[in-house]
């Protein structure tokens, strides 16, 4: 459980002449891998990998490599996998960051499509209907 802000670390990094130590001292305070802070998500919002990859309309298979850390999703399969569990606009900007890609920038029209379909609260295949309808490239699925 984290319990040091984030200025708290930088300062005590800062003093702290040896990282090893800050490292050893501070372990907890340090982020999940991703494919933990999805699995510590999914079982949050009570969902299955399941339901994720029939919402998603994936093979299972890429789920569970996801999910293992043996694969690291794209941008666009995140937002999938935000819409497919149903998160709102802050948590899908969370998502995405703590996956190591940019937040969704309304300036951007692929962008501004799945932040109105987070904020309208479609599903993927719906989201991806509108991409299409729109001229955007919809998210892969294998139909």
């Amino acid at each position: 459980m984290q319990e040091k802000t984030t200025a708290e670390l930088f300062n005590a990094l800062k003093r702290d002449p040896d990282v090893e130590e800050f490292l050893a001292n501070n372990q907890q305070e340090f982020s999940k891998p991703f494919h933990e802070y999805l699995t510590q998500l999914l079982a949050d919002k009570h969902l299955t990998k399941k339901f994720l990859y029939t919402e998603m309309n994936c093979e299972p298979a890429h789920i569970y490599h996801i999910f293992n850390g043996t694969k690291k999703p794209s941008r666009e399969r995140l937002a999938a996998i935000a819409r497919a569990m149903n998160l709102n606009l802050d948590e899908t900007q969370y998502l995405l960051r703590y996956g190591g890609f940019g937040i969704l920038y309304p300036r951007n029209p692929w962008d501004a499509v799945v932040i109105s379909a987070t904020e309208h609260n479609l599903t993927v295949a719906e989201m991806n209907e509108l991409l299409r309808q729109l001229g955007e490239l919809p998210i892969f699925t294998e139909e």
